[in-house]
């Protein structure tokens, strides 16, 4: 069987389109990088998915913790401090047995239990707490001197906020929420080893590549396959963000304008 053979075999096999069976034995090289690169369907659907619905509840979030009324504020801190406070693995490990438990007295949480929509939930509500905080920390940060030339032009409410508040606010987040968007698809690595099962063996690419390094006793050639397709994904991602973050600083003199720096999160 050539390389080409294998591709169209195993490359979509993670979302059920080609061979259903595993390789078993003699595997090749082109065999791991085709099944780990089609394991990165699922971390990049749920990364896209989470941070794109994400994004907008996590700024509705951050409003919450800015308003003044009690009402707004404790369920927005409250909600942010205990996705923040837990480990994303227990969330996910707790929220596939209660899915369960629920799913025993309402069908209607049937797909709940599926990683496709329960981890993704998870990763929803996740990344949506820390990217709240960020944008929290951005609105608390911004200058009084944009305030205060606001209220000289007569901007109030809305208008202010539309034209002053939150245009500044993202840009002064953004370089904080690439390094959370990044930190995000690489979590999304832990999806099939918290409790949410891998159908007929279609997980991500970590699950294809912890499979080749059990069958193999070798670890040094799937994981460093891994390694990569996700340094290719950070590329992707900081080349995306850092377009949106030149967009955001338009205005700004070429030699003012904040460069984006990927800083690894070392303790979350």
């Amino acid at each position: 069987m050539s390389c080409w053979d294998t591709v169209a075999d195993y490359g979509l096999r993670a979302i059920g389109i080609g061979l259903r069976g595993l390789p078993k034995t003699d595997f090749t090289l082109c065999q791991q990088v085709t099944l780990i690169g089609s394991g990165m369907i699922w971390n990049v659907y749920f990364g896209a998915i989470s941070l794109f619905f994400g994004f907008f509840f996590a700024v509705s979030l951050a409003l919450g913790q800015f308003s003044d009324r009690w009402w707004l504020r404790l369920p927005a801190d409250w909600f942010v401090f205990i996705f923040r406070g837990s480990p994303l693995f227990i969330q996910l490990f707790f929220a596939y047995f209660l899915f369960l438990g629920l799913k025993k007295h309402y069908g209607f949480f049937d797909p709940f239990t599926a990683a496709w929509l329960g981890a993704l939930i998870v990763l929803f509500c996740n990344t949506a707490a820390y990217s709240a905080a960020i944008f929290h920390g951005a609105l608390l940060s911004i200058p009084k001197g944009d305030i205060e030339a606001a209220d000289a032009y007569g901007l109030t409410g809305w208008s202010r906020f539309r034209r002053v508040i939150w245009p500044t606010s993202l840009r002064l987040a953004w370089p904080a929420y690439t390094n959370e968007a990044i930190f995000l698809f690489h979590a999304t690595t832990l999806v099939f080893f918290s409790g949410f099962p891998a159908w007929q063996q279609r997980g991500d690419a970590l699950y294809y590549a912890s499979y080749f390094a059990d069958k193999t006793f070798n670890p040094f050639i799937a994981y460093p396959i891994l390694a990569f397709y996700f340094i290719l994904l950070t590329l992707v991602i900081i080349g995306i963000f850092g377009l949106v973050n030149a967009r955001l600083n338009r205005h700004l003199p070429s030699q003012a304008r904040p460069k984006l720096r990927y800083r690894p999160q070392v303790i979350r």
